[in-house]
């Protein structure tokens, strides 16, 4: 079996490729390279999501720890993303497990890593773990030191919740008032998102607030197709805004008052323009190369930098650290501001969409209106396509190729930064790119108008295709 880590971690099927075997192996292969730079501390944190052995997957991962004189915090129940994040930074430990496949379908589960200033592990490192793990095989290097490290049960919620209050403006949000809907799918951010707002006297109904291993029988994905229940609440119910995270918390799902979702696109753009307003932040927006130009119009409208990295939200928190940046933004619903984990934070996400609202007295579609009157409107969107084995075999140089047109649209620029990206000539774009989670080639597209969108999409299907 070979162990590779993704854009966000290393995940695979329970009982087939994700095994305890497995867990040991990575966990050791963890313990190895952190054991080099020892010097910078001997703490972990250990945490696990709602899914299925989730919590005995932790508990043996923390024991492998031990045994290399490592001392853990083991989350005493499941825990955001975000949460280990903050619980790294305010302990001072070197690195974080979490046991989370994230939004992937429930018979998934994964281990993401985290270093000690919260972030995802950046490849160098993710890379070195790999080889350790081929260099001593597919089991559990034996402890190394004859002590064993200490093994902690620790309460992640309240420091983190603690945390959110304080760059939250819920003043605001408590002063609008209103009913909320939340929906964790299943997940972590149950006694999180929905305990924060009533804490600060607003009304929360909560739904689908129990731990399901299953997911509901499919991905743990706040997207518009799975959010129609909390859709029915928002407007049966007259809510403000339905809210809704993934698995793990780290990604955000928003309905608005109308019953519209708000597409993580729009709301990162919308956000930006927000806090810039608000906070009168120094700084620009940092964006996966995959995202929506929207943020780029916001910031050129307001005299700020654009940075384009490529996917996965450990190139926007490396941003973060360095305090370029107001906001930073994946299409994939990944979101997270300056002062705050260079994690994605879904949780923060929405909190920031209600605090929004409040503060300007708007529904998000009015504020949307009033940016496209500003800056104008695109329309992005993305399809998938199941890698085929022929498809994987010819995927290569497909992507190589570099087209002077595609469907008759002149190509004016191509980004091989993450995938390869074709910028046309009036602006529209077209990207494709294989997941780095899934067997599955992403192509992105954005124009100025949904019929053409749908054109672009196609296009680069038969481009991918042909």
């Amino acid at each position: 079996m070979t162990i590779r880590f993704g854009t966000s971690g290393w995940r695979a099927v329970i009982a087939d490729e994700f095994t305890f075997a497995g867990v040991r192996s990575v966990t050791s292969a963890i313990c190895s390279h952190f054991e080099a730079a020892s010097s910078i501390g001997d703490l972990m944190v250990v945490g696990y999501d709602t899914r299925f052995l989730g919590e005995k997957f932790a508990e043996e991962c923390a024991n492998i720890i031990s045994r290399n004189a490592f001392r853990v915090l083991l989350c005493d129940e499941p825990v955001p993303t975000p949460t280990i994040s903050h619980v790294i930074r305010t302990k001072g430990a070197i690195c974080g497990i979490n046991f989370t496949a994230s939004h992937n379908p429930p018979q998934y589960n994964g281990m993401k890593l985290s270093t000690s200033d919260g972030a995802p592990a950046l490849p160098e490192i993710t890379r070195n773990v790999e080889q350790i793990i081929q260099a001593t095989g597919s089991t559990a290097a034996p402890a190394k030191h004859d002590k064993a490290g200490e093994v902690e049960t620790f309460a992640a919620r309240p420091g983190y919740l603690e945390d959110l209050a304080k760059k939250i403006d819920f003043e605001a949000i408590t002063r609008a008032g209103g009913r909320y809907a939340y929906d964790p799918l299943w997940g972590t951010g149950r006694g999180y998102l929905d305990e924060i707002l009533r804490t600060h006297g607003l009304e929360v109904e909560t739904i689908h607030d129990w731990r399901d291993v299953l997911f509901g029988g499919r991905s743990p994905e706040p997207e518009a197709s799975h959010l129609d229940e909390l859709r029915q609440v928002v407007v049966s119910k007259g809510c403000v805004l339905g809210l809704a995270t993934d698995g793990d918390s780290d990604r955000f799902g928003v309905i608005d008052s109308n019953g519209s979702f708000i597409t993580p696109n729009q709301l990162i753009a919308l956000l930006f323009d927000y806090l810039v307003e608000s906070r009168k932040w120094d700084g620009g927006a940092a964006r996966s190369v995959a995202t929506s130009h929207l943020v780029d119009r916001v910031a050129e409208a307001r005299g700020l930098p654009v940075y384009e990295t490529p996917v996965g939200f450990k190139y926007i928190g490396e941003l973060i650290n360095e305090n370029k940046i107001v906001i930073g933004g994946e299409e994939s619903a990944g979101l997270s501001i300056k002062g705050h984990y260079p994690e994605k934070d879904g949780i923060l996400a929405c909190l920031l969409a209600a605090e929004a609202v409040a503060a300007r007295g708007a529904s998000l579609t009015d504020q949307l209106q009033d940016l496209y009157a500003r800056v104008g409107k695109l329309e992005s969107g993305r399809i998938g396509i199941r890698l085929t084995p022929e498809l994987m075999q010819s995927l290569g140089d497909k992507l190589k190729e570099d087209p002077h047109e595609i469907g008759g649209r002149r190509v004016e620029r191509t980004n091989r930064m993450d995938g390869v990206k074709f910028i046309f000539a009036d602006g529209s774009w077209l990207l494709m790119r294989p997941s780095g989670t899934e067997p599955v080639v992403r192509i992105y597209a954005e124009s100025e108008s949904a019929t053409d969108l749908e054109v672009l999409l196609e296009q680069g299907h038969k481009f991918l295709l042909g």
